[in-house]
């Protein structure tokens, strides 16, 4: 008897650093993933021959897409413009999919995304006030409040990346100063110090932790969360020193009774 996987679906996600595609059925096991270094130019035909060759090895064909990009979108009308790759200013990149691939196809940010799968199947299953936010080349949010997904007017909502922190602070490349992004993202690190992100002093860690903490306590504050998930490679790449950074500072900072016990994992 031949076993057939039911609804595989084609996942892509797509970051100033990496491109990652892979098949996931609907228990959540990822069946196949690859990946690319984003280029500097030409993102799109790196994408699509990623696409087209994890396509081609799925066991089964897959049923539909779904896209997950840094920010901004107009989620509406599938059009990407994530700051870290500049090429791509209202790319339309669900048209795109949907034509390479013959598939009907979402797109949404990256961080929506992100927190979606961890209320499905990771450190968030069972809760439904959460934040989860990814640190990355670019600093990312997306919230679920009372069980569903904030969407906002064009698909946006949960912005934490372009929170102030640091009042009359650093430029930001979305135009403003002071943003978390502008102190806690690989690229704003890397231009810093002067070295990879990686390499980066302890605290330097310690500083990306607390200032994502002290956003994290703001929107907490603002939505009534109770657990923040924080992925991206930066933030487990700088790991205890990262999360208790930003634990020590959402605990200083959410004060209010309904905010006592609010976890970042």
């Amino acid at each position: 008897m031949v076993v057939r996987m039911a609804d595989p679906t084609l996942a892509i996600d797509i970051g100033g650093a990496k491109l990652t595609a892979g098949i996931v059925d609907d228990e959540g096991t990822v069946l196949i993933r690859d990946r690319v270094p984003t280029p500097a130019r030409d993102v799109w035909p790196a994408l699509a021959r990623l696409v087209k060759r994890v396509v081609a090895a799925s066991p089964e064909p897959p049923v539909m897409a779904g896209v997950g990009c840094s920010g901004p979108v107009r989620a509406p009308e599938g059009l990407v413009s994530p700051l870290a790759i500049p090429s791509w200013r209202g790319f339309p990149l669900r048209d795109h999919v949907q034509e390479l691939t013959g598939l009907p196809t979402v797109v949404d940010t990256d961080a929506k995304a992100f927190v979606s799968g961890e209320v499905w199947k990771g450190a968030a299953q069972g809760v439904a006030d959460v934040i989860g936010v990814v640190v990355a080349t670019s600093v990312s949010g997306g919230i679920i409040s009372g069980g569903r997904l904030l969407h906002g007017r064009l698909g946006n909502a949960g912005g934490i990346g372009h929170l102030v922190v640091e009042p009359e602070g650093r430029p930001c490349v979305c135009g403003g100063h002071g943003c978390l992004e502008a102190y806690c993202s690989r690229l704003s690190i890397e231009e810093e110090t002067g070295r990879a992100a990686q390499r980066a002093p302890r605290a330097t860690m310690e500083r990306t932790g607390t200032l994502v903490g002290r956003a994290l306590a703001s929107v907490g504050a603002m939505v009534d969360l109770r657990l923040a998930v924080v992925g991206g490679s930066l933030a487990l790449g700088f790991g205890d020193v990262f999360f208790e950074s930003a634990q020590l500072e959402v605990d200083v900072r959410a004060r209010l009774g309904h905010l006592q016990g609010f976890r970042v994992v």
